[in-house]
């Protein structure tokens, strides 16, 4: 399974069913899982571990040092969960001490092509990022979100489940659960109602998130006041409770 012309460092732990392609190079303190492939010139650095049954495209690089000046050798991890794709010229770089020392993949995620993940970033489940879209670092990009191709997002925002960005835009706040954003820099456009379409949410939950959504942004309320509102709102509707915990934890606060 793997190709003559890989070169795997005898510190590296691989399944006996993982493919290594021509020329890639996968180093010590890397462990990779049972069905996961790898194609032809990728790089995995570690100490990273890897899930199973991914499969990276050709050109990747996974599990790089850090893009950071503080970064001085620590021995920080990257860890990817299972069934992701991860494209061509996809960079995905460990973290810093400065965090957690961590960046964290999940499972069932699409990497299209030239996507940067940065350091300490963490990546939920189900997500789809469009090519060329960037994360700084530490962002948190939860379960479900979508990424427009070029969307590029600021060091230490949040992008909510079910949020949508569209292509160019350019996120330095975060991104409430279930929101689209638009533009540089980005801005509120309703709710994604096609990904809450796909992902089968009832016509009376879409009708609350529409109702907290004209709370957040059309009621010409404070930020303050309009998180109390929907928190009383979320008693109602369990599907808003993501929505209320998260404006309560924002650390940069959103998009408005």
């Amino acid at each position: 399974m793997i190709d003559s012309r890989a070169i795997v460092d005898p510190g590296a732990q691989l399944a006996d069913d993982v493919e290594v392609g021509p020329f890639s190079i996968i180093g010590p303190d890397v462990e990779i899982g049972p069905g996961t492939t790898v194609g032809p010139h990728v790089v995995v650095r570690g100490p990273t571990r890897i899930g199973r049954d991914n499969k990276i495209y050709q050109f990747a690089s996974v599990g790089e040092e850090p893009q950071d000046k503080k970064f001085a050798g620590e021995p920080t991890r990257l860890e990817i969960g299972d069934r992701n794709v991860i494209r061509e010229y996809v960079t995905i770089n460990r973290g810093t001490v400065q965090d957690r020392g961590l960046t964290r993949i999940g499972s069932d995620n699409w990497i299209m092509a030239y996507v940067h993940i940065a350091h300490d970033c963490e990546v939920g489940d189900n997500t789809i990022f469009a090519n060329g879209s960037s994360l700084a670092g530490h962002v948190n990009v939860d379960d479900y979100s979508i990424l427009g191709g070029f969307t590029l997002v600021h060091q230490f925002c949040r992008l909510g489940a079910h949020s949508f960005s569209a292509m160019g835009s350019a996120i330095a706040k975060d991104v409430p659960p279930y929101v689209m954003v638009a533009g540089n820099p980005a801005k509120p456009h309703g709710l994604n109602l096609e990904g809450l379409k796909r992902r089968g949410f009832s016509v009376e939950a879409t009708r609350e998130m529409r109702n907290a959504y004209k709370t957040l942004y059309m009621s010409g309320l404070k930020l303050d006041q309009a998180r109390e509102r929907i928190a009383a709102m979320a008693g109602s509707c369990p599907e808003l409770e993501i929505m209320r915990d998260f404006l309560v934890d924002s650390k940069r606060s959103i998009v408005r």
